[in-house]
């Protein structure tokens, strides 16, 4: 069974960098869908990005398009978001995710673009999360 762990969030102010990692225990990260969401206390997952097997299918929401860059780490095994010109809307806990066990995950991120979304619904293996604040 694969245990992902999220790390990097932190305090940023506006305009600013932070680089998210999701690693990954049980499984080969390179054979995953990796998905990247957030959520606000009171609101719905919002699906940030995706990445399929090899980065063959990258996916990145409409609120973070152009500011954010979902890329795999070989060195370090881990999915990173890298997220910059940050908003005090951004602010949420980030949770990655993977589907291990069909290949719904991967169809979710692959349609993504044309669906406009990604359904948390699709991805059965969690991160704990981590708290990203952007405030001056």
């Amino acid at each position: 069974q694969v245990q992902l762990v999220e790390s990097g969030g932190g305090l940023v102010q506006p305009g600013g960098s932070l680089r998210l990692s999701c690693a990954a225990s049980g499984l080969t990260l390179d054979l995953l869908t990796i998905a990247w969401f957030r959520q606000v206390p009171g609101k719905e997952r919002e699906g940030v990005s995706c990445t399929t097997p090899h980065d063959r299918t990258t996916y990145y929401s409409d609120s973070v398009k152009g500011r954010f860059t979902i890329s795999r780490d070989t060195a370090k095994k881990t999915v990173d978001l890298q997220m910059s010109s940050l908003k005090p809307e951004d602010t949420a806990v980030y949770y990655c995710a993977t589907d291990t066990r069909t290949a719904a995950g991967a169809v979710a991120c692959v349609t993504a673009e044309a669906v406009g979304t990604i359904d948390s619904g699709d991805f059965e293996s969690w991160g704990q999360g981590t708290q990203v604040t952007v405030s001056s």
